[in-house]
């Protein structure tokens, strides 16, 4: 009924009639020297790694999925993210068991989004890997504002306090935990994140971002 009322567009480059297409999935395919290490200007104390720049498709299918509604770019964006863990993995980076913590994400905007699309891109990469779990973890403070055109300063000071630990939701035998978020800009998340899980005793090896500013 959608594609009978709205044009069906590739959400990365919009062309016509498909909703992803081979050039753009081509753009997020991971080369062999990706996720490549990232220094964010707020240093979360642990690897960065990132599959490329927030540009072209990767980030029109990023803001797709986050503010036009379009659930089925969950797809298209779960699959760079698992050739990812899988490079991570081989490299020695990581070791399962692994368990991947998805960055938290503002509930009303989850609610606006149709739930949490980075939750659910994480879910997509690790589908089928009996030694990968995903624990979402983390949430935020109820009335955090979108950091969302702060600079790193205000974006820190924003997130002081607002990231909040779930209760019991990581087990000990979690083994290595993996922090992963859709884009990182100042890195003020992945600090605060990285940050909140350290003081509930958990320690975190890494984190992976699908495109970096």
């Amino acid at each position: 009924m959608l594609d009978a009322v709205l044009p069906l567009r590739c959400g990365g480059c919009g062309a016509p009639d498909t909703r992803w297409c081979a050039v753009c999935a081509g753009q997020l395919a991971v080369a062999p020297d990706e996720p490549r290490l990232v220094s964010p200007r707020l240093d979360p104390q642990v690897p960065v790694f990132a599959l490329g720049r927030y540009a072209g498709a990767r980030r029109q299918a990023i803001v797709a999925v986050k503010e036009r509604g379009r659930t089925d770019l969950i797809a298209p964006l779960a699959v760079p993210l698992a050739g990812a863990l899988h490079r991570l993995l081989c490299w020695g980076m990581l070791d399962a068991p692994l368990t991947i913590v998805p960055a938290p994400t503002r509930r009303s905007a989850a609610r606006r989004r149709g739930g949490d699309p980075i939750a659910r891109i994480a879910a997509g990469a690790t589908a089928g890997h009996p030694g990968i779990t995903v624990a979402p973890a983390l949430r935020m403070r109820a009335l955090t504002r979108d950091s969302v055109g702060l600079g790193s300063g205000a974006r820190e000071r924003n997130l002081a306090g607002g990231v909040l630990l779930r209760h019991r939701s990581i087990p000990k035998s979690a083994g290595d935990v993996l922090l992963v978020d859709d884009v990182v800009t100042t890195g003020a998340t992945l600090a605060e994140s990285v940050r909140v899980l350290r003081a509930g005793g958990i320690s975190v090896s890494a984190a992976l971002v699908i495109a970096a500013v």
